[in-house]
Formats: structure tokens, C-alpha cells, sequence
């Protein structure tokens, strides 16, 4: 009988140990749950920021088909157009920056940098004793200048963007080429955010809902389809009157008033040489014009130059500004 119980006893205390070796066991593991998650989360940021590093040597095609080959990320960079010196300031590359054009006044640091001269015709003597490893030129620099910049040893990427993708992907390149592509991504992922912003607040409208918008950006200038600044009136919900035509043309003031667009848009710090007008009042005073929508009901609205004309990381602001000026009730 003691015999009995003794063995019932040793079996109790064997069974107790277990269990208290279970339990401290599921302790353990209840306690070091919540580390797992966090070192997933710390694993999957060091891969995103490792899958964010330029892997050396890069070689990438520029808008005219050159291929440039570069062995470790640009320490001294030179910027011919406002639009892509505000996209390399912006993804943090002012250090690097040793030069820009005349017309470069955006973000305010740019103001201080060295000038190398316009934006058509940059200073070639300038650029060269600023011994940059990379040249960056845009939209207004014909591809004939550019030849001309490569025959002198100058080394010169040139990006030529017909919509605001081409902008983001502009800005995505000039984070591989120099080695700041996480900087890059963030102002893609802002960029992206404000178009979506303006696409979600104009899809409902269609058909005789959609305004027909005419856009001047210097006097008797306006833009039709295969640009970007098209592409800024149809993705705010507009029709751009002037789509029947390609590219930056002169004006039909005859045209124009045929049109009747809705809703006039200018570049309000704009000023005519001769008659030192704004391009505001050009437009207003023009013989046939008064009879025109957008005149008659006080739609004509001037815009940021620089958000209007700039294809950069502001492109998306200038595309929020055109939807507010063409549709003002969806962006109150």
C-alpha cells in the first residue's frame, strides 16, 4: 500500500514538473513573440535599403541615346535647366552641385551657386573649368547643342519629358546615377500622391462636364499634344483646345476664338518686352477676345510659372494648381 502510493506520489510529482516545464515553456515563447515581428519588420527595411544602393558600374541611356558609364556615384555635378537642378536638390545632392544656369532660382540655395550660363546657350568655358562629372540639361537644350557641348569633352545627360511619368522616372534615374535612389523615392511617392490626389477628384467628369481650357505660356505661345504641359490639362479633367496641333506652336487668335475655351490659363509673371503688359492683360485686351467664355465670365487665371512650365519634382503642385483654376468647386 505505501508502495502504491509512493509510486502514485512519484508519478503526481513527475506529472507536475512536466506540465510547470510546459507552461515556463509557453512563457518563453509568449514573451519573444513580439520581438519576432520586429526583427521581420527591421529585416525587410534593411533589404529595401540595400535593394536602394546603385550597384557600380552603372550604364544608362540620356534622351538623345547616348550611353554614359558611371563608376561610382557623380561628386561634382553640374545643372543647365531650372527643372532638373530643383529634381537634384531635391533628393539631396546641393553639396554636389558645383554649377547651374543663369535662370536657376529654385529651391533658394540655387541662388548662390555658381552660374554657368543659359539655358539654350550655356557658358562652355565656364562649364569646363567647373570640371563637373556630369552635366544635366533639359527641354530647352536643342540636341544639336548638345553635340556641340560633347565635341568639347563635356560630359552631358540630357532628359527630354513628354509627361509627368517621364518626370518621375527622371528623378528615379538621378537617384541611380548618384546613389540616392531612397531620397528619390520619397519625392517620387509625394509626386505620385498629389497627381493621385487630382486624377481621384476629376474622374467622375465626362462628356460636356469636361471645360475646354486654353493655356499661354508666353506671349502668343501655347502647347498642343506630345507634352507635358498638355498632359497637366487632361490629367486635371480638361480639353486642351489646342490638342489638334503638336508640340509648343504660335497661336490663331482667330482659332482661339472659335474655340471659346471655358477656362484661360497664362504664366502670370510673364511681361512682354515692347509693351511691358502682363500676359494677363495681353490676352483680356486682344480685338474678339472679349467675346470669348473664359474672358466673359473672369476665368482667365494666371498660374506660377515655375509650377507651370518647370517639368520637375513641383510638376505635380503645377498639375494640382491647373485642376483648382479649371474646376475651383472640387478643390475648395
Amino acid at each position: 500500500m505505501n508502495l502504491s502510493i509512493k509510486r502514485w506520489s512519484t508519478g503526481l510529482a513527475a506529472l507536475l514538473l512536466a506540465l510547470s516545464l510546459a507552461a515556463c515553456g509557453n512563457g518563453s515563447k509568449e514573451q519573444s513573440a513580439p520581438q519576432e515581428p520586429a526583427k521581420q519588420e527591421a529585416s525587410q527595411q534593411q533589404t529595401q535599403t540595400d535593394s536602394l544602393k546603385t550597384t557600380y558600374p552603372l550604364t544608362l541611356q540620356d534622351a538623345t541615346g547616348e550611353s554614359f558609364t558611371f563608376n561610382e556615384a557623380p561628386k561634382k555635378i553640374v545643372s543647365v535647366s531650372p527643372a532638373e537642378t530643383e529634381a537634384l536638390f531635391a533628393i539631396g545632392l546641393g553639396n554636389e552641385i558645383v554649377g547651374v544656369s543663369d535662370f536657376d532660382d529654385y529651391p533658394e540655395e540655387a541662388k548662390s551657386k555658381p552660374k554657368m550660363g543659359g539655358i539654350m546657350k550655356p557658358n562652355e568655358e565656364a562649364i569646363i573649368a567647373a570640371q563637373p562629372d556630369i552635366v544635366f540639361t533639359g527641354i530647352s537644350m536643342s540636341e544639336e547643342a548638345v553635340k556641340k557641348m560633347r565635341g568639347l569633352g563635356i560630359k552631358i545627360f540630357k532628359t527630354d519629358p513628354k509627361t509627368v511619368d517621364d518626370v518621375i522616372q527622371n528623378i528615379e534615374t538621378y537617384g541611380k546615377i548618384t546613389d540616392h535612389q531612397a531620397e528619390a523615392q520619397k519625392v517620387v511617392d509625394q509626386m505620385k500622391a498629389e497627381e493621385n490626389k487630382v486624377v481621384e477628384a476629376v474622374k467622375s467628369l465626362s462628356g460636356d462636364k469636361k471645360k475646354k481650357v486654353y493655356i499661354e505660356f508666353s506671349p502668343g505661345w501655347t502647347v498642343g499634344k506630345g507634352e507635358f504641359m498638355d498632359e497637366l490639362i487632361n490629367l486635371a479633367g480638361g480639353i486642351n483646345v489646342a490638342a489638334d496641333t503638336q508640340g509648343w506652336n504660335e497661336i490663331s487668335e482667330e482659332k482661339i476664338i472659335k474655340d471659346n475655351p471655358d477656362v484661360i490659363l497664362y504664366a502670370k509673371s510673364v511681361v512682354d518686352d515692347k509693351t511691358k503688359k502682363g500676359l494677363g492683360d495681353i490676352i483680356k485686351g486682344r480685338s474678339g477676345w472679349d467675346q470669348i467664355t473664359a474672358v466673359k465670365n473672369g476665368a482667365v487665371i494666371g498660374l506660377d510659372d515655375n509650377l507651370l512650365s518647370r517639368p520637375g519634382p513641383r510638376v505635380t503642385q503645377g498639375l494640382q494648381e491647373v485642376a483648382k483654376a479649371i474646376y475651383p468647386e472640387l478643390f475648395k
